[in-house]
This record gives structure tokens, sequence and C-alpha cells, in this order.
């Protein structure tokens, strides 16, 4: 636990610190900072895959049952399309979305192999981030940042807005790929925007990586077709910081950012390569070879251990001890332990309790090993309740949630030994993974937003 409790007090002292620079905000603004606060504050879920950057909200207790009518504070119909996750901070839910909008177009399509499973690019679409009140669902303000003819249509299971935004609770950062980086104060107005390029996917099937925070970076993979790279960006003003040149081909992997013993390090997943790379200066401390192509799955890490997995062309799961990883550590002690079945494609790992749980590919198939030793007991569980799974397991307490496709979320007992408490089901499929906040659930559908609270 120490890496944890470490990266728990530095983003503290960084949170009392801006408290102090707040004084001179008016009173709801303050009230609005000092109610929560930090982010590890389990009231809020600040980023994709949540306060640690694991999947888990320790401390909440969200609701164990549900239906479209039992236990739904409220419900939102949002406009457009998007599979980003929802953020959340004190009394704000953020979500992004893309809308078609004029008239419809002659549809053209990739002509990259593959673009078959493509949706074809027939509309202009607006690209719009939306705050919702978390106690009463209604939309507080949405704002259009772009509007344009999208670079690519995406895989017919994707979306023009599968990113999550990021918030530090004074901003919103909201990343659309080739539509532009932008940069939102409270109440909705943009503050800065960037355009980094025009990002090509293989077969033309979409983007998808969330923007990471770390005091004043930003930090964006860009890992595409043609040259990658990743950047880190000033989040006051969107200036970069540095650049560096990325040897891979196309990923949605989101980068993840540990505190270690000699600073914080920026952690990439891609299809040759895990890179280390040192936060204030973009230069690569480590790598370690052994993924797969099409990496998805985002990286977790704690206790000094970092996981990574993928499974395309060939299933790898990979645990990697930090603390002195200097160089090519691919073959070396750094990597404690591997798996090389059941391994994650899509759903993102969760690590919970000491336990590291990961569905199989994106299969009703879920695992839970021993993070330390990689030992599985009693092995694989089918959740036969559910169908296929691309949102990302997360966790409450003792309990973790698992939703698939069709809108249906098994709550599980976690421990060694897990074991199914109950099955809930919405009326409409659900992609992108759900954020836990305090005693709430945020499930985002096809169409609506759902805020999952015990009711009376």
């Amino acid at each position: 636990m120490g890496s944890m409790i470490r990266a728990l007090r530095w983003a503290s002292s960084i949170w009392i610190l801006l408290a102090t620079c707040l004084l001179g905000q008016s009173a709801d603004d303050t009230n609005r900072q000092t109610a929560a606060a930090s982010m590890v504050d389990t009231r809020n879920w600040a980023q994709w895959r949540g306060p640690l950057g694991t999947g888990a909200a320790v401390d909440a207790k969200p609701p164990l049952h549900w239906s479209a009518d039992e236990n739904v504070a409220w419900k939102t119909t949002i406009p457009g399309r998007g599979h980003g996750s929802p953020v959340v901070w004190s009394d704000r839910v953020f979500v992004l979305t893309a809308k078609p909008v004029g008239k419809e177009l002659p549809a053209r399509m990739s002509g990259r192999p593959g673009a078959h499973d493509n949706l074809p690019v027939d509309h202009e679409h607006e690209f719009i981030v939306l705050a919702l009140d978390r106690q009463t669902g209604e939309i507080v303000w949405q704002t259009s940042v772009h509007r344009g003819l999208p670079v690519e249509g995406g895989h017919r299971s994707a979306s023009l807005a599968s990113a999550s935004p990021v918030t530090d609770g004074r901003h919103i950062y909201a990343h659309f790929g080739s539509h532009g980086l932008y940069c939102l104060d409270w109440h909705g107005h943009v503050i800065w925007q960037e355009s980094l390029g025009q990002m090509h996917s293989k077969h033309g099937h979409g983007e998808g990586s969330s923007p990471a925070l770390w005091g004043n970076h930003l930090i964006v993979n860009w890992d595409h077709e043609e040259q990658s790279f990743l950047i880190a960006l000033d989040k006051r003003d969107g200036t970069t910081l540095w650049r560096r040149p990325r040897q891979e081909v196309t990923s949605w992997s989101t980068p993840i950012v540990i505190e270690t013993d000699d600073g914080p390090q920026v952690i990439v997943c891609g299809t040759d390569r895990v890179r280390g790379y040192d936060l204030k200066t973009g230069e690569t401390i480590w790598e370690c070879g052994g993924m797969s192509a099409n990496i998805v799955a985002t990286p977790v890490f704690g206790d000094e251990m970092l996981f990574v997995g993928s499974s395309y062309e060939k299933r790898a799961l990979l645990a990697i001890r930090i603390p002195g990883a200097s160089g090519d550590i691919t073959d070396s002690d750094h990597v404690v332990w591997r798996r090389t079945r059941g391994t994650p494609y899509v759903p993102s790992m969760l690590l919970h309790d000491g336990g590291l749980y990961f569905l199989a590919h994106y299969q009703n198939i879920l695992t839970r090993v021993n993070a330390a030793t990689g030992l599985e007991s009693p092995g694989p569980l089918r959740l036969g309740a559910l169908t296929n799974i691309y949102a990302s397991p997360v966790a409450a307490g003792d309990y973790v949630y698992v939703t698939d496709l069709e809108g249906t979320t098994m709550v599980i007992q976690s421990g060694e030994v897990p074991r199914a408490l109950a099955v809930n089901q919405l009326d409409e499929p659900v992609s992108a993974s759900v954020a836990i906040a305090g005693n709430q659930l945020f499930i985002r559908g096809e169409e609506h937003l759902y805020c999952i609270g015990e009711t009376p």
C-alpha cells in the first residue's frame, strides 16, 4: 500500500494548496471546492476508472438492487451518442456526446481493410459537453465545442464520443480526438482549445483513449496508423510541455500516471511495448514487450505493481514491479508473473482489495487472481445472466459490478471466492463503464444517463 498512500498524500497536499488559492472566489465556488476536497474523495469520480484509477471507490455504498423502475433517482435523456463514461465532482455530473446535425450527406466509407464493420460518414456532427445536476439530473448546461464532418465513422460498436472527460473541480477537460481537445470552466465556457491533428485508426475503427490529469499536466496518447506520439499539455492554457514520438500503431488504451519514489511516471500500453515515461520530461524510463496487437484495456497500478492486459491475436497479462525498473525489462525479474489465458480485450481490469479482476476478451467470463502472486481460486466464473461486455468492471466496498451490452448488471461479492448477489436490468443497451460516487451509481445507456440510488 506504500505507493498508493504516497499518491493519496500527494493529491491531498495539492488540493489543500488549491483551496488556499481559491479564498477569493465566490461563496458558491468555495463551498463546491471544500465539499469535494480531493480527487480521492469517494464522493468524486473525477476521471476514467475512478479516484484511484483502479475502477474502485472503496468507501462508497451504492445499492445492490435496481431495475428500470426501482432505485432510479433520476433518468435523463442525453442527445446524440457517446460511449464515454460520466465523471462526477461534488454536485455535477459531466458527459460527452456527438450528435448528427444538418442534412444527410452522400455516405462515404473508409477504403481500408475492415471498413465493412464501420458506420458510414453521412452527417456533420456537433461535439458536445454536458453538465447535469447530480441531485435532479437536470441538464445545467450543454456546450457545443465543435461542428464538422467526422474524420472516420468508426466501428459499428463504437461512437464519436468514446473518451471520458476528466475534471479537477474547477475545469472540465474534454477530448474528441481528431475534433479537438477542450478546457471548459464550471459554467460551460471554453477556456482554451487545441487541435492535435487527424487520427487515422486501424481499419478506420475510430478513437477512444481518454486524457489523464496529474497536477498541471494533461496527458494525451495519440497512437494511430501514422506517426504516433504522447503529449503533455499545461492544463491551464493548453501549451505543450513536451511531446514524444512513439513507435506504435493504433491503440485505444488510456494512459495512467503513477507515483514512484523517483517521481511520477506516465504509463502507456501499446502493441509493441508498455512503457514508463518521466512525467516532467517525457523521457522513456523503462519498457517491456510481450503484449498483443489492438491494445484497448487501461493498465491499473497498486502496491508498486503495474498490471497490463491484452487479448487479440494472442493473450497476454503481465504483472510488473515498478521500483527500480529501467531500460528494457522484458526478460527481467521485474515481470513478477504473467498469464496467457482468459485475458482482457475491451473491458479494463479492476484492482480491488488485493484482487485483480478481468474478463476474458469481452465475454461473460470473470477471473479473480491474487494481485501479488497471479494465483486464482477457485477459477474463472461464468456470469450466466450476462452477454458480451464492453463496460469495465467497477467496485464499491465489498461488491463488484459488471454490466453487459444489454444493460444488465450483476453484483458480485468480492473476495477470494466471488459469488453473485443480484442481477439488475435496465431497458436499454450499455457500452460505457459505470461511475460510482458516494452512494450512487451513474450508468450511461444508449439514450439516457441513469442515477441509481436508494429511493423511498
